[in-house]
């Protein structure tokens, strides 16, 4: 198989070297490995980069939207907690999957290691 490009990898959840939709075993955890060439996704260090960033952008832009709600209709709070917190979750799971994807596939691609230095 030809390995996937960015945004198929990223959005379809690809093993970065095959192409088969193997990278993932739950909603955002890593499989340990491809299950159709092999490929070692422990070797990878994601880390905790994407979850930050998202929460941070995903909770500005709800952040305005909730502003923008309340000083446009004035809804109650529980309307507020209804929409806003199903909306920033889900929004940020969703998010958070193809970034992970993301980040491990140009790891791949790139052959990014971890950083040494030598004495």
């Amino acid at each position: 198989m030809t390995p996937p490009d960015l945004v198929a990898a990223s959005l379809r959840g690809l093993c970065p070297a095959c192409g088969a939709r193997t990278l993932f075993d739950g909603p955002v955890r890593f499989a340990p490995q491809c299950r159709a060439c092999g490929l070692d996704f422990g070797r990878f260090n994601v880390g905790d980069g994407p979850a930050a960033f998202l929460t941070l952008g995903i909770g500005a832009v709800v952040t305005i939207a909730a502003v923008l709600v309340e000083l446009r209709f004035s809804p109650p709070a529980l309307v507020h907690l209804l929409l806003w917190v199903p909306l920033t979750l889900g929004l940020t799971l969703i998010s958070l999957r193809a970034a992970k994807a993301a980040l491990i596939f140009l790891e791949h691609r790139n052959q990014a290691r971890e950083g040494r230095i030598e004495p």
